[in-house]
C-alpha cells in the first residue's frame, strides 16, 4: 500500500529518492524553459529591431531622394514643376424657407 501525504500533491511521501528525483527533474525543466524563453525573446527582439531599421532606412532614403529631386516631389503632388494652382469661383447664398423652398 502506497501512502500519500496529501491528495492535491499526489507524490509518494515515503520515498526520498523519488522526491529528490522529482525536485531535480522539475528544477531542470524550469531552468530549460527559462533559457529557451530568453533565447526566443532575444531572437524576436533582434528581428523586430532589424525590421524597424530597414523601414527607417527606407523612409530616410525616400525623403533624401525627394529633397534632392524637386521634379519628383512636384509630380507626386500632381502639379507641374514651377506652377502654382489657384482656384477661383463664385458663390450664391441660398436661404431656405421653413417650407423647404428656396427663395
Amino acid at each position: 500500500m502506497v501512502r500519500f501525504s496529501s491528495l492535491e500533491r499526489g507524490a509518494p511521501a515515503g520515498n526520498p529518492i523519488a522526491s529528490a528525483l522529482v525536485i531535480i527533474v522539475g528544477s531542470l525543466a524550469i531552468a530549460a524553459s527559462i533559457v529557451v524563453g530568453f533565447f526566443a525573446f532575444v531572437i524576436l527582439s533582434s528581428l523586430l529591431l532589424l525590421i524597424a531599421a530597414a523601414v527607417s532606412i527606407r523612409l530616410w532614403w525616400l525623403r533624401r531622394k525627394m529633397a534632392r529631386d524637386p521634379v519628383l516631389h512636384a509630380t507626386r503632388s500632381g502639379r507641374p514643376v514651377g506652377t502654382q494652382q489657384t482656384i477661383e469661383g463664385e458663390y450664391h447664398v441660398v436661404i431656405e424657407d421653413q417650407d423647404g423652398r428656396q427663395g
